[in-house]
């Protein structure tokens, strides 16, 4: 995979133009995007410069992390608080990011998205309000292991970490989640199915191919 050096700054500059002038895959109002990474990849913050240099650009943009879908601690924890299995397929809820963020961004849809579920560390609803998304707006929804769900994005971006960046950027007390994404490398193949490449193992020194 050839990629060409790039500062984050000019990347999101980059996207925001590519995302201006991109037409929905199923005629919906809303451009929904994927910033797939494991969190030590930085794709919150990327998410953030992105949303920024669109509503530079005249566009609004509604940021979510997925990290506000998780499931509550009885069914993330079920089989204990180091499952692998669970946590890849089992501690995000994806059945409430369909219904309440994909569903209200379908052609025809209300725009209303509720932009978090649950509070992990209260292990309670957040009780967030919905948030209206105008058409013509843009979802940026960053989190890991994105792709794969069938999700009906209008462009995904995957941030890639080495097996030995991502071991080294990842707190210790979270490494034990490193086979859920050399799963999610054999099994869905990010790089592969991702429209945009960034290889992020220096974090200063990021590089891409879009």
């Amino acid at each position: 995979m050839r990629l060409e050096p790039i500062t984050w700054e000019r990347l999101a500059d980059t996207l925001a133009d590519r995302l201006v002038g991109l037409e929905t895959a199923d005629g919906s109002p809303w451009t929904r995007v994927a910033l797939d990474g494991a969190l030590a990849g930085g794709t919150g913050e990327l998410a953030r410069l992105v949303g920024e240099a669109l509503r530079l650009r005249g566009r609004s943009a509604l940021v979510i992390g997925t990290e506000g879908f998780l499931r509550p601690a009885s069914l993330r924890f079920e089989y204990g608080h180091e499952d692998v299995e669970a946590y890849y397929s089992g501690w995000f809820d994806t059945g409430a990011l369909w219904r309440e963020v994909f569903g209200p961004l379908d052609p025809g849809g209300t725009g209303r998205v509720l932009p978090d579920l649950w509070d992990p560390a209260a292990d309670r609803a957040t009780r967030s309000p919905y948030v209206e998304l105008a058409p013509g707006g843009l979802l940026l929804l960053h989190g890991p292991l994105l792709l794969g769900h069938w999700f009906p994005f209008d462009l995904t971006v995957h941030v890639r970490l080495s097996p030995g960046a991502l071991k080294r950027r990842t707190p210790e007390g979270e490494r034990w989640t490193l086979p859920a994404f050399e799963r999610y490398e054999e099994e869905v193949d990010p790089a592969a199915a991702a429209d945009v490449v960034v290889r992020a193992d220096d974090p200063r020194h990021p590089a891409w191919r879009g």
